[in-house]
């Protein structure tokens, strides 16, 4: 019976999804085609298009299983955040997630992706959400778009310069505490630049 034949019943779109996370981890996304993945599930080299248009919608599917999996790393972290010390236990969490699975991150925030994609679309969406009620929560006080945006951003650039090798990712401790001193560093040098600026009084003419 030829190996094409024993996925049916949506078991094709799964093993597609399981062989292109094998080939990200162990090549990362420049092995990543339609043909490659379709060669590693055993099955013919078309069958992949029946559930993914080209590349870039496999990359999105893949993406997408990357944020669930992200959103799973920052809810163990902490269930309902609602501190500034919470908001930097996420904030580990997420260097962390991006260090555990360099190649999944990597295809989730530096591959193009399929933009059309509702399951992509969603997924990011859900994330960030999750990180604006965070701020929320813990800074009811300041515009929660824009704090969000920062974190966010300040967040990310760690979880890429630990990726890259220009800060030190030798020891989860050391990941941890450079995560947390930043993250308090902004929040200080914040609530200093409000102060100082609630002292100054008004502008005079």
């Amino acid at each position: 019976m030829p190996q094409a034949s024993a996925y049916h019943h949506g078991d094709l779109r799964a093993a597609c999804l399981r062989a292109a996370r094998e080939l990200l981890e162990e090549d990362g996304s420049a092995g990543l085609s339609l043909r490659a993945v379709a060669r590693r599930a055993g099955v013919s080299p078309t069958a992949p298009y029946r559930h993914y248009a080209d590349r870039d919608a496999l990359v999105s599917a893949v993406a997408a299983q990357g944020y669930e999996e992200l959103a799973g790393y920052l809810a163990a972290a902490h269930p309902s955040p609602a501190s500034a010390g919470d908001l930097a236990a996420v904030a580990v969490a997420y260097v962390r997630f991006a260090l555990d699975h360099p190649a999944l991150f990597r295809v989730m925030f530096a591959e193009p992706c399929d933009q059309t994609s509702e399951e992509r679309v969603a997924a990011t969406a859900a994330i960030r959400e999750y990180v604006r009620g965070v701020v929320h929560r813990a800074f009811p006080g300041v515009d929660p778009e824009a704090l969000s945006t920062t974190v966010w951003a300040l967040v990310h650039g760690l979880a890429f310069l630990h990726l890259d090798g220009k800060l030190d990712a030798s020891t989860p401790e050391v990941v941890d505490a450079q995560v947390r001193a930043a993250v308090q560093a902004l929040f200080t040098a914040s609530a200093t630049v409000a102060r100082a600026a609630a002292s100054s009084g008004p502008a005079t003419a």
